[in-house]
C-alpha cells in the first residue's frame, strides 16, 4: 500500500514562483494587476467587435477567438496561483491537475494554430486583396476555427493521459507555479523517452508548422508592401501587420523554448520565466497591442465612451 502512494499521489505541492514571504506579495500584485488588465482588454476588444459592424470581418472574428483564447487561458492558470501564493496549503488535487494542464496545453495548441491561420489572412487580405472575400469565405473561417479547437482538444488530452499515467515516485513536489507536462516529466521515475518524442512531435506540427506558414506569409506581404507607391498605404498596411509580428514573436519564441528544450538545458527559474510570458504576459499584451495599433477598435472605444458621457 505504501509504495502505491509513492508512486500515485493523490495531491501534488505546488511550489510556486517564490517562497520569500515579500517576494510571494510582490508577485501576488503583480500577477493580480496582470489579471485583470487581461479580463478588462480581452473582455473590451470582444465587445467593440461586437458593436462595430465595420469590424465583422474574419481578421477580427479571429481576433475575437484569440481574446476568448487568452481570457480562459489565464483564467485556468493566475486565479490559483493567486491562492497558492498567499495560502498555506499549496496542494493541488491530481484530477485538479489534470483539468489544469489539459484546458492550458489545449488553449495554448489552438492559439499556436490561430496565429498561423491570422497570417495567412493577412496574407490573403493584403496579396490577394480582389480575392479576399472569396478566398476568406464565412464557411472557411468557421471551419478553420471548429478543427484548430479539435485539435488542440485531441492533442491536449492524447498528452495528459500519457503523462498521469507515469508513476511519480521522486516526489509529489512540482517546481513550477501550475500543472505543465515538461515539470511532470522530470518528476517521474520512469523513462519518458516516448512521452518527450511524442511532445517534439506535436510541437513540431502543431507549432512549428504554423510557425513556418506564418514566415512564409509575412515574407509574401512584406515583398507585397514594398511594391506600394504610396507611403500611406505602406504605413497603413505596416502597421497591422506589426501588431500581428510582435504577438507571434512574443509567443512562439517562449512557448516553443519550452515543449522543444532537451533535459540537458533544464533550468526550473528559467522554465517558469519562460512560462510567465506565454501565460499571463503574452494574454495580457494582446489586446494592448491589437488596439493601440488600430485605428478602427481606437475610433469605437471613443466614439463608446462618448455616447456613454452624453447619456449619463
Amino acid at each position: 500500500m505504501e509504495e502505491v502512494n509513492q508512486t500515485s499521489p493523490q495531491r501534488f505541492i505546488l511550489l510556486g514562483l517564490s517562497n520569500i514571504p515579500y517576494l510571494q506579495a510582490i508577485c501576488f500584485l503583480q500577477f493580480l494587476v496582470m489579471y485583470i488588465m487581461t479580463l478588462l482588454g480581452n473582455l473590451l476588444l470582444i465587445i467593440v467587435v461586437r458593436i462595430n459592424p465595420k469590424l465583422q470581418t474574419p481578421m477580427y472574428f479571429f481576433l475575437v477567438n484569440l481574446s476568448i483564447i487568452d481570457i480562459c487561458l489565464s483564467s485556468t492558470i493566475v486565479p490559483k496561483l493567486l491562492i497558492n501564493t498567499l495560502a498555506t496549503d499549496k496542494s493541488i488535487s491530481m484530477l485538479g491537475c489534470a483539468v489544469q494542464m489539459f484546458v492550458h496545453l489545449a488553449l495554448g495548441v489552438t492559439e499556436c494554430i490561430l496565429l498561423g491561420i491570422m497570417a495567412y489572412d493577412r496574407f490573403a487580405a493584403i496579396c490577394r486583396p480582389l480575392h479576399y472575400n472569396t478566398i476568406m469565405n464565412k464557411m472557411l473561417c468557421a471551419s478553420l476555427t471548429v478543427s484548430v479547437w479539435g485539435l488542440g482538444t485531441i492533442n491536449s488530452a492524447i498528452h495528459v493521459v500519457l503523462t498521469f499515467q507515469l508513476p511519480f515516485c521522486r516526489s509529489h513536489h512540482v517546481n513550477h507555479f501550475f500543472c505543465e507536462v515538461p515539470p511532470f516529466l522530470r518528476m517521474s521515475c520512469r523513462d519518458t523517452f516516448l512521452n518527450e518524442i511524442g511532445m517534439y512531435i506535436s510541437a513540431g506540427i502543431l507549432g512549428i508548422c504554423p510557425f513556418c506558414l506564418t514566415l512564409i506569409s509575412y515574407i509574401h506581404i512584406i515583398s507585397t508592401i514594398l511594391k506600394i507607391r504610396s507611403s500611406q498605404g505602406r504605413h497603413k498596411a505596416f502597421s497591422v501587420c506589426t501588431s500581428h509580428l510582435i504577438v507571434v514573436t512574443l509567443y512562439y519564441g517562449t512557448a516553443l523554448s519550452m515543449y522543444l528544450k532537451g533535459r540537458s538545458t533544464y533550468s526550473s527559474e528559467k522554465d517558469k520565466t519562460v512560462s510567465i510570458l506565454y501565460t499571463s504576459v503574452t494574454p495580457m499584451l494582446n489586446p494592448i497591442v491589437y488596439s493601440t495599433r488600430n485605428t478602427e477598435v481606437k475610433n469605437t472605444i471613443k466614439k463608446t465612451r462618448t455616447n456613454f458621457k452624453l447619456r449619463f
